[in-house]
């Protein structure tokens, strides 16, 4: 007669071992955090000569022209001669003359383009388009702040 099954005392003892030896590791950190505190003294912090503010030349800005489009697409253009602020009613094209004329004196003149909320953002970009195919830099967009 056969007996009951048994099994066998070799299997229960190879189980995985799941544990890992982080003493090497250990070692190999406190070595190099050694190293890393001897020779830090020893390296010679990079100098760098900054600019200082006497040094600096002043920038003088201009003030910008200001191309005002109103709800009837009708141009305003704003600008600053001598501490006197002018204002003046121009075509596309006179501004564009105007503009142009201004941009041989001063090459860096910045123009920013304001806009009435009502006016179609098409009329907004075909001006900054215009202005930019004159050979105008700097242009910008003028937001209201809330």
């Amino acid at each position: 007669m056969a007996g009951p099954i048994r099994s066998s005392s070799r299997s229960r003892g190879r189980r995985a071992m799941a544990d890992i030896n982080v003493v090497p590791y250990i070692d190999v950190m406190l070595v190099l955090l050694v190293i890393f505190m001897v020779t830090a003294p020893m390296v010679a912090p990079s100098i760098v000569n900054l600019p200082t503010v006497a040094n600096a030349s002043p920038q003088q800005q201009t003030p910008p022209v200001i191309v005002n489009i109103d709800a009837n697409n009708q141009l305003l253009v704003r600008y600053k001669d001598a501490q006197e602020t002018h204002e003046q009613k121009m075509t596309e094209q006179d501004m564009l003359t105007f503009l142009q004329n201004r941009q041989e004196v001063n090459p860096d003149q910045p123009v920013v383009i304001a806009a009435d909320k009502t006016v179609r953002y098409e009329m907004v970009m075909n001006v900054m388009s215009d202005l930019k195919a004159q050979g105008i830099k700097r242009v910008g967009l003028l937001v209201k702040q809330k």
